[in-house]
């Protein structure tokens, strides 16, 4: 009888420590989990935001265009996981802005109420002007904007 005493006196720790051990091990790995497929679907949100973007500049930048205003709305989902996400760009020039050199615009992806947040940039030509602006997902009148001049210039910006 006393071994039976003592596999209970070993193996009691170890059942209530398994009791509490799994969940707080399950909760963790689940966050991790949650976080890497937001980070996913962010990633692939600023991908496509980039593209629009760059198509729209494209688009507009051809000589057979003439001037005018183009908006595009990229039919994007406007929640992740319940959560809605903004957009954010800056512009910036490769070289020497007097060598007409291209310019890069870095767009910023970010999910409201957590800390996902991912970047991606898009390569523009020397002709463009970022107009500062927040793309709001959860906006019904969420879409890029652009407005080509006669000189050429090419303004772009998120429209609401």
């Amino acid at each position: 009888m006393p071994h039976i005493t003592i596999e209970y006196v070993i193996m009691l720790p170890i059942l209530i420590l398994q009791i509490f051990l799994f969940p707080v091990a399950a909760n963790s790995l689940m966050n991790v989990w949650v976080d890497s497929r937001r980070t996913l679907a962010l990633q692939d949100i600023a991908g496509h935001l980039g593209s629009t973007v760059q198509q729209l500049f494209f688009s507009l930048n051809h000589a057979s265009m003439a001037t005018g205003t183009a908006t595009y709305s990229p039919g994007l989902p406007p929640f992740i996981d319940t959560h809605h996400y903004t957009a954010n760009a800056t512009l910036r020039t490769v070289l020497d802005p007097l060598l007409n050199s291209s310019k890069i615009l870095d767009l910023t992806v970010s999910m409201a109420n957590t800390q996902n947040k991912v970047t991606t940039s898009v390569v523009l030509g020397p002709n463009v002007d970022w107009q500062q602006s927040t793309f709001f997902s959860n906006s019904t009148h969420a879409c890029v904007s652009a407005m080509k001049f006669t000189n050429g210039t090419i303004r772009m910006g998120f429209g609401e």
